[in-house]
């Protein structure tokens, strides 16, 4: 998942919404005080190394509102000075000059989107809750600005006269559009309600994510005895121990209510009654009829968008979300999710009836599989299948060496070294700076690496860009992170983390690739900001290497010994790479499907779980796994409109990813092979948004996608024979 995409100085509807899980506040909350004071600190440029580097230092929580109220006039400024232009507009005095804009506005957003992601505590909650309509008003202000829209349409309209490049003319269709979708051309009575409703949206996504970092923070699942956690790895034990501590239990242990603590436990804990309290404790965050209750929310966020979406001329907010992407249309998208849902369901069916058997064969078990028995019973089934078992592959898992690994499969791909940076400051004690630089030691970028969860911080794993690469007025360099929960070892042991945690870590990884990477020359069409089907495409790919023997020998050490992993355990885990994809595939799929049906409905649903557990119902979906991200805590969906009706794009991306790696296979240097890399990086990586992403792909592949090789990919249809090398 990447969050801040897209950094282009027009902060609309789409953007404002989206920009770092930013989006917060409900609409009557209490003013925070603004200190009649010199201007923030943290609205100077960025000084030092590359370009300038980010000043954690400077940044002051309570001066946030002061430091965007100021940011928000600076730019008020710089947009006067464009529709105050007398001259006839042209693609440098509009186009470019509405590019230039706004550094300030993106400087703030920087250092406020990672207080709000990874140290939200303190006064910010209260803070954010006053921003969110601020924000949105202010990027309706500048969509809404019909002088300036009149100039952009003017060269919009003059494009093909004005002997513009491909990435110039894509940058001024790409400028046009995005204000003609958040509203620009509606009449004066339209274009208020739509300011309306994104203020309210603003204010409905923070409380809704502020419930879900609540509802992750403050319930957890005491564990009385040592025999609640009989079947975890060691290090899992000492963890639930430390968490227990911190929280004011001392000697005894404590389940976080985190996927990085719930599905280790479900996984290995042997105690079923534990389990079933974690998985409900987990799975009903949002809906506990209480505080962090987020079921009316969610209603009015599903009417409030349908009737955006009407204003704006679309049936529903699923068409009108779709239409940049690559799917184009929900009608698409929906096509390859039922396409690939049923050999999933019945993947999962067979899978449970092997658990089934395992279980009726215990003594004294006699109880039907059950959603908080899936991942427990299925490594049983993967061990009987294929005599793999997980938990022997945690030890040659230590976090540093996959990062290491990631660091060396860049290198041998695309020529990227990484050096720690120790002189570059973070925001937090545990992250670190890397700089990167190329083949001939030559700049990159910068990447920053925060590992680890702790309060305030929200869960999961995801991709932030500080900085976006540009060669506009001067060449910088990009700035980003990867930002991962996991839980911390004692100080004198290493971190060891699971197989799904090393292929997240892969993932997100690719997502910084995608931004360092970039060689684009205007910031808005820049690393990832491109269409949500095709962001995931770079990230799900880089996945792919982790698999290989060439990292796995060399990276996979075991954290006693030193001893790299036995090469039979590497052939069991690549014999069984398919395996549990249907509960995988499902799981996730529910997801997406569920989203989509929610905003292509005619009249927006009132009770959003009875609406989840009817459509579920309709679509079959197996009593044995429940949605990945159940509906009250699906931030992808209700927590901006970034991924709304569009959580498919994973799918979609998963089906360019399928047949991009089979390019590589085909090659006579298999995954690593350097021609097929270089083309890889210059196609894809490199580009951005400087053309459509369909062309893109084409350049690459030599041809459009073939959906069959996703089928391939999941296991769902018999793999390519391939002659051996």
């Amino acid at each position: 998942m990447t969050t801040n995409r897209n950094a282009k100085k027009i902060f609309s509807l789409v953007t404002a919404a989206v920009m770092l899980n930013a989006a917060v506040g409900v609409a009557n909350a209490a003013s925070v005080a603004v200190p009649a004071t010199a201007p923030p600190a943290m609205l100077a440029p960025w000084t030092g190394p590359h370009g300038g580097v980010p000043d954690w230092q400077a940044v002051i929580v309570d001066e946030f509102p002061q430091a965007f109220a100021a940011a928000m006039d600076q730019q008020r400024a710089e947009i006067a000075s464009i529709t105050g232009n007398k001259a006839t507009p042209t693609f440098e005095n509009t186009i470019v000059a509405l590019e230039r804009s706004g550094k300030a506005m993106t400087r703030i957003y920087a250092y406020y989107g990672v207080h709000s992601s990874t140290l939200n505590v303190g006064k910010l909650p209260d803070i954010k809750r006053e921003l969110a309509p601020k924000l949105a008003a202010f990027g309706d202000e500048i969509t809404q600005n019909a002088p300036l829209f009149k100039r952009i349409e003017t060269v919009y309209l003059a494009r093909e006269k004005l002997g513009l490049t491909p990435e110039q003319s894509r940058l001024t269709w790409l400028t046009y559009t995005e204000f003609v979708r958040a509203g620009a051309k509606l009449d004066t009575k339209q274009k208020s309600r739509i300011a309306q409703i994104n203020q309210r949206l603003a204010s409905l996504f923070n409380d809704f994510n502020q419930h879900l970092l609540d509802d992750e923070a403050k319930p957890y699942t005491l564990v009385d005895s040592v025999a609640g956690l009989d079947g975890l790895p060691q290090d899992l034990k000492e963890a639930a121990a430390r968490s227990a501590a911190a929280r004011g239990d001392k000697g005894k242990r404590a389940v976080d209510n985190t996927r990085s603590s719930m599905e280790p436990y479900l996984t290995f804990a042997t105690d079923r009654g534990l389990r079933e309290k974690v998985w409900r404790t987990y799975y009903n965050r949002g809906n506990n009829d209480d505080a962090n209750d987020n079921k009316k929310i969610i209603s009015e966020i599903l009417a409030l968008r349908m009737e955006r979406a009407h204003l704006l001329g679309y049936a529903t907010h699923a068409h009108w979300r779709v239409e940049p992407e690559m799917a184009a249309t929900p009608e698409r998208a929906m096509a390859l999710m039922e396409e690939v849902w049923k050999p999933a369901v019945a993947q999962v069916r067979v899978d449970v009836a092997g658990m089934q058997k395992i279980i009726d064969a215990e003594a004294g078990a006699g109880f039907k599989l059950a959603p908080w028995d899936y991942r427990y019973y299925v490594e049983k089934l993967r061990k009987a299948q294929y005599d793999l078992d997980l938990n022997e592959v945690k030890p040659y898992l230590q976090l540093e060496k996959m990062r290491e690994a990631m660091f060396w499969s860049a290198n041998k791909l695309y020529g990227l070294s990484f050096k720690l940076a120790p002189k570059i400051a973070t925001y937090h004690p545990d992250v670190t700076a890397w700089e990167v630089t190329d083949a001939k030691g030559a700049h990159v970028g910068l990447w920053y690496f925060d590992p680890y969860a702790r309060v305030g911080k929200s869960s999961g794993a995801w991709m932030n860009s500080y900085r976006n690469q540009q060669k506009l007025d001067q060449v910088l360099t990009p700035i980003v992170s990867n930002n991962s929960n996991f839980i911390p070892a004692a100080k004198t042991q290493v971190v060891l983390i699971s197989w799904d945690d090393a292929v997240t870590m892969f993932h997100e990884f690719g997502h910084a690739l995608h931004g360092l990477l970039s060689q684009v020359t205007y910031p808005s069409l820049s690393g990832t900001s491109v269409a949500r089907d095709f962001v995931e495409f770079p990230s799900q790919i880089n996945e792919r290497w982790l698999m290989t023997p060439d990292v796995l020998d060399r990276f996979a050490l075991h954290y006693q010994t030193g001893k790299p992993i036995p090469h039979g355990l590497v052939e069991k885990i690549i014999r069984a790479k398919t395996f549990n994809e249907g509960f995988t595939t499902v799981e996730y799929l529910s997801g997406a499907l569920v989203d989509m049906k929610f905003h292509l409905e005619p009249t927006p649903p009132t009770n959003p779980v009875e609406f989840e557990r009817a459509t579920l119902t309709a679509l079959g979906m197996p009593d044995e796994i429940v949605m990945r991200h159940r509906t009250t805590q699906f931030s992808h969906a209700f927590g901006s409109d970034g991924y709304s009706a569009g959580y498919y794009a994973y799918l979609w991306a998963d089906s360019l990813t399928a047949d991009a790696w089979e390019a590589f296979e085909e090659s006579p240097g298999g995954a690593w092979d350097k021609t097929v890399a270089a083309r890889f990086a210059k196609e894809i990586l490199s580009s951005g948004n400087s053309l459509d992403q369909k062309v893109a792909f084409r350049k690459f592949r030599g041809r459009d996608v073939n959906t069959a090789a996703l089928m391939r990919h999941r296991g769902f249809a018999p793999p390519l024979k391939r002659p051996v090398k």
